[in-house]
């Protein structure tokens, strides 16, 4: 998403027109009308490359020639894109082959595509499409080892390209024509309402008179701004320039203020309900329900905002900030004033999806409750108002729409190719069947696709490579917990028979961990499947799956606070005149949580476990991560001196580490312990 898409005016009458007619026909093929999903999304690519070409021109500050030429490059991208689609039925009339007209149509298609994604996301994209498509053209065919390929013809590529389930008008369009759009706009109706205004104010009115208020502003701010927008470099934007300034004032490093405020606005792509558009892709893609998804990120999404809220707490001791003075407005002040147009449309999507309906039509039905609650308030959305948020809603998408669909071509040859299975297999050779290796290794290569894609892109592309692999070692571990434990069904032993039958006595029966994890890695790969299931119910092997793509969802999002590339960060810097690097290395810093909590996932029952189990895991992980945050940053109330500081890390040790409930207690008890006497030594005024 744009970076200005929160102070977005329509700069012309051609693209209000544009605006409203998209937002309008999407609206209508989500929630009145039934089209073919070709159909459906080959009118999204065109009415968004349309609107592309407008809000990305070529040049700058373009004349009326170049502005014609950008309008031109739309129209022949929105006009290949309908042709082709048009004459499916035809070129399949011919045994598959492609006409003249045709071959040119989809030509000028692939290029527009190549172009627009370069105008919205840089020269990176386009050189991994280029790669991707000669790769199963070309080069494929003269590399050895695992990754030849034998190579098709042009007009193969093309052919799959277009009209493939995985490709440029398949899977990922779908998402992004459907739910990703709706949600975008019910963001853009609740933002024009003025419920962004609202977010701001409550926050100042809960966390402005706490200890390191203006800190703490950042954070609630920016996590009730990710219900609505969902994009860390919008929210930061759009928070920042409110939040910051704030900071600086109170007497937070600048630095400090503006990693805190890029940390705070990445956990916007964790909160439900909306999550960005990875929720949706992964909702897609494991065909886990929507719902499911949202309702289990819940308490993970509320330790990361918890991480960054320490850090804060913890700098605003070490540099004696305390409160904003001039909060004078009670949260209850807030709600009355404007709380109506936020908290009614949100409650009315979450009871909607809760009830199960379809999240497009949870969408349309909030975006009518934004209108009708912004009528009991001083902005009343009237046909002027109502024009203004889908122009909106259509410009803050165009980003996501191109990106979405050009990384269809990514996805389609990793498919074509069996790239994913290879990947997976490669992943599972180099961890050594070792899941903390695996969840480093993908969290080295999200780092590396982030330094060129948008986090979303990079969660698709990832996902598709390395979470079958993820979920199998999930799967194998709780296998092994089977197996020692003696819990494998009967209908499941004669399985092992043929995978390890000198051991078959044993299996049934409690066992060491050591016997267990050689019993399955000598499962044979083709068989491994087949096995856990056997073994594992469809409950466990389902949210073992949710916590594989969970774990690829949050380290894709490091890239908005991690040098080299951390747009969030850079974000930051350019409203508090910091240097982009030094910005970067604090925000990666605070949002450590994004490299914790992925743990929990892998380790713990903390997806897919008992109510009673999850909040246990979520009590004593919240103060694990701020023994953590305090150990880093050797400050609780006052310095920790090293035996202090090394007690603290172990406690947060004992407190995150999978284990018995008794050792989570002692290094509860050992933290308390540590913050007395830490508290008591801060009683007089310590130095930072």
């Amino acid at each position: 998403m744009s970076t200005e898409s929160e102070n977005f005016k329509p700069e012309s009458t051609m693209l209000l027109v544009l605006g409203v007619a998209v937002s309008i026909m999407h609206i209508w093929f989500n929630v009145f009308s039934v089209l073919s999903s070709l159909w459906q999304n080959s009118l999204h690519f065109a009415g968004f490359a349309l609107i592309a070409a407008l809000v990305y021109p070529l040049r700058k500050d373009p004349n009326m020639v170049w502005r014609s030429l950008d309008v031109l490059l739309g129209l022949l991208a929105a006009g290949s894109a309908l042709y082709l689609i048009g004459m499916e039925d035809a070129i399949y009339a011919r045994g598959v082959r492609l006409s003249s007209a045709e071959w040119v149509a989809g030509g000028i298609l692939i290029l527009c595509v190549l172009e627009f994604t370069r105008r919205v996301a840089g020269w990176f994209i386009p050189v991994l499409i280029l790669t991707a498509l000669t790769y199963v053209g070309w080069w494929g065919a003269k590399i050895s080892g695992v990754f030849k390929f034998a190579g098709l013809s042009i007009e193969t590529i093309l052919f799959r390209s277009i009209y493939g389930d995985d490709a440029l008008f398949g899977t990922i369009a779908s998402i992004s024509s459907s739910y990703v759009f709706m949600f975008l706009l019910f963001g853009a109706f609740l933002l024009r309402s003025g419920a962004g205004e609202f977010v701001i104010d409550l926050a100042r009115a809960v966390a402005g008179r706490m200890v390191g208020g203006p800190g703490l502003v950042a954070v609630m701010a920016s996590g009730l701004m990710g219900t609505i927008s969902g994009s860390a470099v919008a929210n930061t934007a759009s928070t920042g320039v409110i939040t910051i300034p704030l900071m600086k004032r109170a007497g937070f490093p600048a630095k400090f203020a503006a990693g805190t405020e890029a940390a705070a606005s990445t956990g916007g792509q964790l909160m439900p309900p909306i999550m960005g558009a990875g929720a949706f892709v992964m909702a897609t893609y494991t065909q886990i329900s929507y719902n499911t998804i949202v309702l289990v990120s819940i308490l993970p999404a509320i330790l990361y905002f918890a991480t960054v809220a320490f850090f804060v707490r913890i700098e605003a001791k070490r540099s004696f900030v305390t409160a904003l003075d001039n909060e004078k407005v009670s949260a209850m002040d807030v709600l009355k004033r404007g709380g109506i147009v936020f908290l009614v449309p949100i409650g009315v999507l979450i009871a909607l999806l809760i009830y199960g309906f379809t999240p497009t039509y949870a969408a349309g039905i909030s975006i009518l409750a934004v209108i009708v609650s912004s009528w009991f308030t001083k902005n009343k959305m009237g046909f002027k108002e109502v024009m203004e948020a889908m122009a909106l809603g259509a410009r803050n998408m165009v980003m996501t729409a191109i990106l979405l669909c050009a990384v269809g071509l990514i996805v389609n040859v990793i498919a074509t190719a069996g790239i994913g299975n290879t990947f997976s297999l490669m992943i599972n050779e180099w961890a050594g069947h070792s899941l903390i290796i695996a969840i480093a290794l993908i969290a080295l290569a999200s780092l590396v696709l982030g330094m060129g894609l948008p986090v979303t892109a990079a969660y698709i592309v990832l996902g598709t490579l390395s979470a079958p692999a993820l979920h199998g070692l999930i799967a194998d571990g709780l296998l092994v917990k089977a197996l020692v434990q003696g819990q494998i069904p009967e209908t499941a032993k004669a399985i092992f028979m043929i995978v390890s039958p000198d051991r078959l006595a044993e299996i049934g029966n409690p066992m060491n961990t050591a016997t267990a994890r050689a019993i399955v890695d000598a499962i044979p790969i083709d068989m491994a499947g087949m096995i856990r299931e056997a073994v594992l119910s469809e409950h466990t092997l389902t949210f073992s799956l949710l916590a594989a793509h969970l774990i690829v969802f949050w380290l894709s999002q490091d890239s908005n606070v991690t040098p080299p590339v951390a747009l969030a960060a850079f974000t930051g810097a350019a409203i508090a005149g910091t240097k982009p690097m030094v910005t970067g290395i604090q925000s990666w810093k605070l949002a450590k949580g994004l490299y914790i909590v992925p743990l929990l996932f892998a380790y713990t029952p903390f997806i897919g476990g008992t109510l009673t189990g999850d909040l246990m895991i979520f009590f004593f992980a919240f103060f694990g991560l701020y023994a953590f945050a305090a150990a880093i940053e050797g400050f609780m109330e006052a310095r920790l001196t090293l035996l202090p500081r090394a007690l603290t890390m172990g406690a947060a040790v004992a407190l995150l580490w999978p284990t018995t409930w008794m050792i989570h207690l002692c290094g509860l008890a050992l933290l308390v312990f540590v913050f007395i006497i830490n508290w008591r030594s801060g009683a007089t005024p310590a130095t930072a």
